[in-house]
């Protein structure tokens, strides 16, 4: 492990090293896994409750998805070439189109959420012909981190602002009202609208809140009205995380402009994101001879990748993944609220839907000033990190005592984040709710000491 620790310091990242060493995970190399389980190189197992920040719903080395793969692999297919049309393409593009509402029809296939992001943007000022100059982005959200999608992030995780897109308003997340009153004021001097676009998460993966039913439909129907390009951001809640294939699918009738995907789309197997727009919009932005190659990659359709999303598509459908999900959340919802009864002083909120959740924890200004006191030199004024250090001690000792892998969103109000797979088990579940409420009744100051202590003392001695 050292060995390994070393080439990372030198070569990738010194800082990383001494963050994922915060904790016992970091200690450890992974030999081997399937489904929800990770076993280390010293026979340990550990229960994967992070879902690889939502790359995993399939789970951990998918027989299905290998399958797929080693066929692809086997029969000696093509991966990529500008010349030659791609069955894989083809057939995901359909199926997609299939599965989504309206006229949602027309798919691009790059390698990642912030990708997806980012072509969807260009797609949006495409349609306008440049004519619109305002994109809209929530308070709260993340879109990712190139510089387009990365300056429409609302997110504290962001401490250094990059160059970035010009002429961004930023809204309320959540409030219509708000969007109304952003659209007015971007009225063009012939009174005409300049928004081009607006970027929304009907479910924010960072702070676990939801945009209403009502809010939608409205928003839905200013965008009309206004022809602003409506996009939906699902990189994280897609394909079934949340009880429906999108989050968006539970509001009949409600159809974005274009619709962006990624995490699970691969299987936990292939780099690859989507975003899918709505016939008209792709028409006018891209399609006539001149634009065809506007934009494109050189990796786009990447034949395994393709091959891959169209098994984990396949997989998410027949399998059922929103109702995996539903029945997770039946479980989590009603325990983690038991939770935060039992431990009142400790857990101010738990909210989510199917298998996403947060752990909203706070403990007081008693804690609060306790965990200020314990901080490192440099982080004694930063506010937010009092609390990421309270949640930090909780994850640190759910590995350390119950070998469970959890993770925390660094955006707003930092929540333990509870993000199982999809193809999680009821009785993993409950190990996982016994363990969080053993844990948490150890008490926040004994975890917090315990974890600053471990980290920043033993260490620094070492």
């Amino acid at each position: 492990m050292s060995d390994v620790q070393d080439l990372y310091r030198k070569y990738v990242s010194r800082s990383q090293v001494s963050l994922i060493t915060s904790f016992g995970f970091g200690r450890v190399l992974a030999d081997h896994a399937e489904g929800v389980w990770i076993t280390t190189r010293d026979g340990r197992r550990i229960l994967d409750f992070t879902g690889a920040v939502g790359v995993l719903s399939h789970g951990h080395n998918h027989p299905r998805i290998l399958a797929a793969r080693r066929r692809f692999a086997e029969k000696h297919r093509m991966e990529v070439h500008k010349a030659f049309f791609s069955p894989y393409v083809a057939a995901l593009s359909h199926n997609i189109a299939q599965l989504l509402p309206g006229d949602l029809n027309i798919s691009y296939f790059p390698n990642s959420g912030a990708e997806a992001n980012e072509g969807a943007i260009k797609m949006a000022y495409k349609y306008h012909g440049g004519e619109r100059n305002t994109i809209l982005r929530a308070d709260i959200s993340f879109h990712g981190k190139t510089l387009g999608a990365g300056s429409l992030t609302g997110s504290t995780e962001n401490a250094f602002r990059f160059p970035g897109l010009p002429n961004i308003v930023t809204y309320p997340y959540g409030d219509v009202e708000a969007v109304r009153a952003a659209v007015r004021a971007a009225r063009t001097a012939r009174g005409t609208c300049d928004v081009y676009a607006i970027m929304v998460e009907p479910f924010s993966a960072s702070s676990m809140r939801s945009w209403t039913a009502q809010a939608l439909y409205e928003l839905q129907a200013l965008c009309r009205a206004e022809d602003i390009v409506m996009i939906f951001d699902e990189v994280y809640t897609g394909w079934g995380k949340t009880g429906s294939l999108f989050y968006f699918d539970r509001h009949p009738g409600l159809v974005p402009d274009i619709l962006t995907y990624s995490k699970s789309f691969g299987g936990g197997k292939a780099s690859i994101s989507g975003y899918t727009a709505r016939e008209p919009i792709f028409r006018r932005a891209y399609d006539r001879l001149s634009d065809v190659i506007l934009h494109s990659t050189t990796y786009y359709g990447f034949g395994e990748e393709t091959a891959t999303a169209i098994e984990a598509v396949n997989v998410a459908v027949e399998d059922d993944f929103p109702a995996r999900a539903r029945a997770i959340g039946d479980l989590l919802g009603p325990g983690l609220d038991k939770i935060r009864q039992r431990h009142q002083s400790l857990v101010t909120e738990v909210k989510g839907a199917g298998a996403l959740w947060g752990v909203f924890i706070n403990g007081g200004p008693r804690i609060l000033d306790l965990a200020a006191k314990l901080a490192p030199a440099g982080f004694q004024n930063d506010p937010q990190f009092r609390t990421k250090l309270i949640t930090l001690s909780v994850i640190a000792e759910l590995y350390r005592e119950h070998r469970i892998l959890t993770y925390y969103s660094p955006n707003v109000e930092n929540p333990l984040v509870v993000s199982p797979m999809l193809v999680t088990e009821p009785h993993e579940v409950e190990y996982f709710l016994d363990a969080l409420d053993q844990t948490l009744g150890k008490g926040l100051p004994q975890l917090l000491t315990r974890f600053v202590r471990d980290k920043f003392f033993q260490r620094a001695g070492a």
